[in-house]
């Protein structure tokens, strides 16, 4: 059972969709960064993976400016691909996309702890909900592509 089937049978299937959108939306700079970390990819590849990988559609209007973005930041990289039917731009992630990367797994790595400190503060002071009544699994919360 994948970690988004174990969240809708909790919350139901809209609202694990809707959280899981809401995650990958806000992270979706950092999703394509680590898509490109495993393999350089043409813009339709990162749709489909995208489309795989979480369930949801970003289509060219969102994705191929996103791209031009991170390659005008330095993040990303492209060249032509002349090999195949037809010209295709791939892009690859840059060590500066990598350092980039690297930071922000860091700081959600730190969020998540900070969230976990103050469940045990709440606990401990008699409140009964903690992170754990949220998620049962702390990768929930920090994109599963981090891991």
């Amino acid at each position: 059972m994948t970690q988004l089937q174990t969240e809708e049978k909790k919350l139901g299937k809209p609202k694990a969709r809707e959280v899981q959108m809401k995650l990958v939306r806000g992270l979706l700079d950092v999703v394509v960064m680590e898509f490109l970390k495993t393999r350089p990819m043409h813009g339709y590849q990162v749709i489909t993976d995208l489309r795989k990988q979480f369930g949801v559609y970003f289509g060219p209007s969102t994705v191929y400016p996103l791209l031009s973005a991170m390659e005008e930041k330095g993040y990303i990289k492209s060249r032509w691909d002349l090999e195949h039917d037809r010209p295709r731009k791939v892009y690859e992630i840059t060590h500066q996309g990598a350092d980039m990367l690297n930071c922000t797994e860091d700081s959600l790595n730190n969020i998540y702890r900070q969230l976990g400190m103050e469940a045990n503060k709440n606990l401990l002071s008699g409140n009964r909900t903690t992170l754990n009544d949220l998620t049962s699994d702390k990768k929930f919360l920090t994109p599963q592509i981090l891991h």
